[in-house]
């Protein structure tokens, strides 16, 4: 069994307080994880707070600045955290916010990279959620990996992934916003790190397709792009 502590989740969250409390609460169970930091990304809600009360380290930025400086802020806090107790630098997993009960199930994504044998897994979702999408973003995010490094994941835009503190630094600086998974892939693959997908019981909330759900995925059309472009 992996030593307690191992492991810190960290947790990008903008006006997620319908969800962040049991996703804190479920992470905190993962084998291995001893540290849950959520990093409340300008939210105007009470996510902070939430996730405060059910036991995680916060930090807050005052605006919006989009998932991949999140990530990065998050990281920094458990790297000081880390260096203020003593500990050895942690393998970091990350963890979307609406993963609700589910969270407790990722387990799995740490188990290649406590062992030695990976130096990022990926996360492949079982349980499948209909989605208010075409998969525009998703195949575009998949075939620019392919063009790139010639391998494909199943799920390139799975954002669930457990990383080691070396393969994280070798990938900053982190893409802009929604890009961050694409090139995430891209960097460390080009970079000879070795990364696994894990199947996994896992599900998130869907984007649906009200007018607010179509912008995010233009959004995510555009910084998907904008990643490829920019690793031709």
């Amino acid at each position: 069994m992996p030593d307690a502590g191992e492991v810190a989740v960290v947790i990008s969250a903008w006006n997620e307080a319908d969800a962040i409390a049991v996703t804190v609460g479920a992470a905190s169970a993962i084998p291995a994880v001893g540290l849950v930091v959520v990093v409340d990304d300008g939210s105007r809600d009470g996510t902070a707070a939430l996730a405060r009360q059910a036991g995680a380290a916060v930090m807050r930025h005052p605006r919006n600045r989009g998932k991949g400086a999140a990530m990065e802020t998050g990281a920094e806090a458990v790297r000081l955290l880390d260096e203020r107790s003593g500990k050895p630098h942690r393998h970091l997993l990350f963890l979307d916010a609406d993963l609700g009960e589910t969270a407790a199930r990722a387990g799995p994504l740490t188990e290649p990279v406590l062992a030695g044998t990976a130096d990022m897994t990926i996360a492949v979702f079982t349980t499948r959620v209909k989605l208010g999408g075409h998969g525009m973003v998703v195949g575009l995010a998949g075939a620019g990996i392919r063009r790139a490094t010639g391998w494909q994941p199943r799920q390139p835009l799975n954002g669930q992934r457990c990383l080691t503190r070396a393969a994280f630094e070798a990938a900053r600086p982190l893409a802009h916003g929604f890009g961050i998974e694409t090139a995430l892939t891209i960097d460390l693959m080009r970079r000879g790190m070795r990364i696994t997908e894990v199947e996994v019981d896992m599900a998130h909330r869907a984007t649906g397709t009200d007018l607010r759900s179509q912008l995010h995925r233009a959004r995510q059309l555009a910084d998907v792009a904008w990643a490829l472009a920019t690793r031709r």
